[in-house]
C-alpha cells in the first residue's frame, strides 16, 4: 500500500470529495443524502471546523477516502467521534484501515483522548469487523437510526476507552 498518501485535505480534492460523498456503497453506509453540494465541500476544506481534524487517502492523484476526528467540547474534551468513507471503488483494500489508524494514533499519541465513539450501520459486518480491530466495542444499538432505500435501519454505537495517558518521567 506504499502508493497511499494520507494527508489533510487540499481544494483540489473538492470534486473528488463532491463525487465521493455521493456513491452508492459511501451512501450505503451512512446518513448522508444523495447529493452533495461541491461549495459545501469546499467550505468545510478552506474553513474547517476547529474541532474536527480531517484526513484524506490519496492514490494515483485522487482523494479516495476522508477520515474526520471531531473534538469533544467542553466537559466532553476528554473524547472525540471518529467518522470514515472510502470510495466505493477502493472498498476493502486497506484504505479504510490506513486512515482509520491514522487518526486512533492521533487520538491517542498525541492528543491523549480517553474515549473515541462512532456510528456504524448494523448491518455494515466489515465497518464492524475493522472497528473492532481497533479495540471498539458495540455498546448500544440505535433504533431507525436512518431511512435507506424507504425502510429504517439500525445502527450500532461503538467506543473504545482507555485511561488517561500518565507524565513521562523527568528527563535528565
Amino acid at each position: 500500500m506504499t502508493d497511499l498518501i494520507l494527508r489533510a485535505p487540499e481544494e483540489r480534492d473538492v470534486a473528488d470529495l463532491t463525487e465521493l460523498l455521493g456513491l452508492p456503497g459511501v451512501r450505503h453506509g451512512t446518513a448522508r443524502l444523495p447529493y452533495a453540494d461541491p461549495g459545501q465541500v469546499r467550505s468545510r476544506i478552506l474553513h474547517p471546523d476547529p474541532q474536527q481534524v480531517p484526513l484524506v487517502a490519496e492514490r494515483a492523484g485522487k482523494a479516495i477516502g476522508q477520515a474526520t476526528l471531531v473534538r469533544g467540547e467542553n466537559r466532553r474534551a476528554h473524547s472525540a467521534e471518529l467518522r470514515l468513507i472510502v470510495h466505493d471503488d477502493h472498498a476493502r483494500q486497506g484504505v479504510g484501515r490506513a486512515l482509520f489508524g491514522a487518526l486512533v494514533r492521533l487520538a491517542d499519541e498525541d492528543l491523549g483522548l480517553t474515549r473515541l465513539w462512532l456510528h456504524v450501520m448494523c448491518d455494515n459486518r466489515g465497518a464492524i469487523a475493522l472497528y473492532e480491530s481497533f479495540g471498539f466495542e458495540v455498546v448500544g444499538r440505535m433504533r431507525g437510526y436512518t431511512i435507506r432505500e424507504g425502510q429504517l435501519v439500525d445502527s450500532h454505537l461503538m467506543d473504545r476507552l482507555r485511561p488517561a495517558p500518565v507524565r513521562a518521567p523527568d528527563q535528565p
